[in-house]
């Protein structure tokens, strides 16, 4: 067993260098955007593949951001300091455990299979508006116009609520006068907001890869006992895991509106530790 302890306030390697990158791409984010207005996020987080602002590096590089342009700094701060926190606490024991080299493997495998899980599920909810739209390309008029904004037009963007603006005088000015000329300026508007709806969803974070720490964690160490801070009672990390486990699947399948978190990835990640840890269990080099 491979202890792998470092001076750095008695953290195991990974753990602390997974910490420090994840703090430097926070700051980055943050100095980019107040510096030259440029979200760093648009390009490293994920996006979902059908997206044109999507690329294959991204189911990396979205583990180590946490800042998305917000009015409340403080919802973002909060997102980096409970990922690292959960990192710190229970990532140390497992790379103490796994040692260094599998302790990584394991948090990439559930990083990118978290963000697998993610986008499939993105991708399903995507699927009704992207039909909508060619339906409508194909069978474009006043009244199926109509229909498609009063069902399907989801919230937007400040830059898309700006094109949908200018597209609604342009369109109410043509309509009357041009209904040809209307009808094609719609489809054209239709066709960019196909490519910025797409484009719109982001994800960041490293919660998808700290899930599966937990998993792993609670089938380690099951009895081990953890003291929650709401309400401040001990629970042994097995039932902590499970209802944890729990909690995320019910949130993702009620969908909320108003919930803007990754239930889908949190899954994803410990789904992927599960199908890892049984994996090496079985090959006989659990630890």
């Amino acid at each position: 067993m491979n202890l792998g302890t470092s001076s750095f306030g008695g953290m195991t390697p990974a753990v602390k260098n997974l910490i420090i990158i994840n703090v430097i791409f926070y700051l980055a984010s943050l100095v980019f955007f107040s510096t030259f207005g440029l979200a760093i996020e648009d390009y490293l987080g994920l996006h979902l593949p059908t997206a044109d602002a999507f690329n294959p590096f991204q189911l990396v590089t979205y583990m180590f951001l946490h800042a998305y342009y917000s009015p409340n700094e403080g919802i973002i701060f909060f997102h980096l300091f409970f990922n690292m926190f959960a990192l710190f606490m229970f990532g140390r024991m497992l790379e103490m455990v796994w040692g260094t080299k599998r302790f990584l493997i394991y948090y990439f495998v559930t990083g990118i299979g978290a963000a697998v899980v993610h986008v499939f599920t993105q991708y399903l909810e995507v699927v009704p508006m992207t039909n909508a739209i060619t339906h409508y390309l194909n069978n474009a008029s006043p009244d199926a116009l109509k229909a498609f904004l009063d069902e399907h037009l989801q919230p937007m963007t400040y830059e898309m609520k700006y094109n949908f603006n200018q597209f609604v005088e342009s369109y109410n000015q043509l309509i009357g006068t041009d209904p040809d000329r209307a009808i094609a300026l719609s489809k054209d508007y239709l066709v960019q907001y196909r490519h910025d709806y797409l484009n719109s969803f982001v994800t960041v974070g490293a919660s998808g890869a700290v899930f599966g720490i937990l998993l792993a964690f609670g089938m380690m160490f099951p009895n081990t006992q953890l003291m929650l801070l709401f309400p401040p009672i001990p629970i042994r990390a097995k039932y902590f895991v499970i209802i944890y486990g729990l909690i995320e699947l019910f949130m993702g399948i009620r969908n909320f509106s108003m919930d803007n978190v990754a239930h889908w990835a949190h899954l994803g990640g410990m789904l992927f530790g599960f199908i890892l840890i049984k994996y090496w269990k079985n090959r006989g080099i659990y630890y």
